[in-house]
């Protein structure tokens, strides 16, 4: 019995193995566990501005692109007012705008609790196409906004 399960295990050993050299490694955030952020997940497009979506092993994450051109984390902090970051409204979400590790811009919605945070590699895709697009846009909108921005401004790139 043992010698027919063999060939098997390590059929099923490979695949695991295979299966994880596309799974993109991310460190799921402090809030990952929220009901909210499940919500947000599931409703994650399965490609944003032309980058299909990848497996991460980080709970309430998303990954897009080979190599890796958008991360998307919710249960990030809550970021509170800032005088720092440009705050952007988008499709009605409002976003603090950090590029501060360019070509990465990194952009956290402003008011909703949990708060997602998307990353973009602006040398391969647009941040304007990346945060209107519309299943984002409406796995984002499923955080109740609390806040809004004071003086929204238009993302600049």
């Amino acid at each position: 019995m043992l010698r027919r399960l063999a060939p098997l295990a390590g059929v099923l050993a490979l695949l695991a193995l295979t299966g994880c050299s596309s799974t993109v490694a991310l460190k799921p955030a402090p809030d990952a566990n929220n009901p909210a952020c499940a919500e947000v997940t599931v409703r994650l497009p399965d490609a944003i501005d032309g980058f299909d979506r990848r497996w991460t092993d980080a709970q309430a994450t998303g990954a897009y692109g080979d190599p890796t051109t958008v991360i998307v984390a919710c249960g990030v902090a809550v970021p509170g007012p800032t005088a720092t970051l440009q705050c952007i409204t988008l499709e009605g979400i409002d976003w603090l705008v950090d590029e501060s590790a360019a070509p990465w811009m990194r952009m956290t919605t402003y008011g909703r609790d949990p708060a997602v945070q998307v990353f973009v590699d602006t040398k391969k895709a647009g941040a304007n196409e990346v945060l209107t697009n519309s299943k984002l846009v409406g796995a984002v909108r499923t955080t109740a906004a609390t806040s809004e921005c004071t003086a929204p401004e238009e993302l600049v790139q």
